[in-house]
């Protein structure tokens, strides 16, 4: 069981850091579909793949001292940032060998905005379909957003270039 919260301390000392709370969400689910043993279970949701079970590893990480959670108030709303502590490293050591073979997916994907990683983790929830039921599926469920097709043709060569 701890070897799964390991996992996310080692992610997110890999990402530097994860600001976000549905980023984060995004950043692992995106990672598990591409084949990185993540073991949290996703359903959709309103922002797209959501896991319980990864919130409430987090809340576990956070209330060991493992990683620290900053609450930043933006005027309208309260963003979360993720670190990990000097104790989370010494835990995340326990995991052995990193859980990410490439360490700059990490980069990428933090790198990306919010909005990007809930197009682009969508667009993989539903990639048991054809690209053409994908995008039409994500018009169904997202249509408020409106994603362009430049974005959506964005999304698929980064998961692409993520599978590489």
């Amino acid at each position: 069981m701890l070897q799964e919260h390991a996992k996310i301390v080692d992610f997110i000392s890999t990402a530097e850091g994860v600001t976000g709370r549905k980023k984060l969400q995004k950043m692992i689910y995106i990672l598990k579909k591409i084949g990185v043993p993540f073991q949290e279970k996703y359903e959709f949701h309103i922002y797209g793949p959501y896991s319980e079970e990864l919130t409430a590893r987090i809340e576990e990480l956070c209330d060991m001292g493992f990683i620290l959670e900053q609450k930043e108030d933006k005027s309208s709303y309260v963003q979360y940032r993720y670190t990990v502590t000097d104790e989370g490293l010494e835990f995340r050591n326990a995991l052995g060998k990193p859980v990410l073979e490439n360490s700059e997916h990490a980069i990428q994907l933090n790198g990306k905005s919010a909005r990007f990683l809930e197009l682009t983790a969508t667009l993989l929830f539903f990639d048991d379909l054809e690209q053409v039921e994908q995008i039409a599926k994500l018009h169904s469920v997202k249509g408020k957003l409106n994603f362009t097709e430049e974005e959506i043709g964005e999304a698929f060569a980064f998961i692409e270039e993520l599978k590489q």
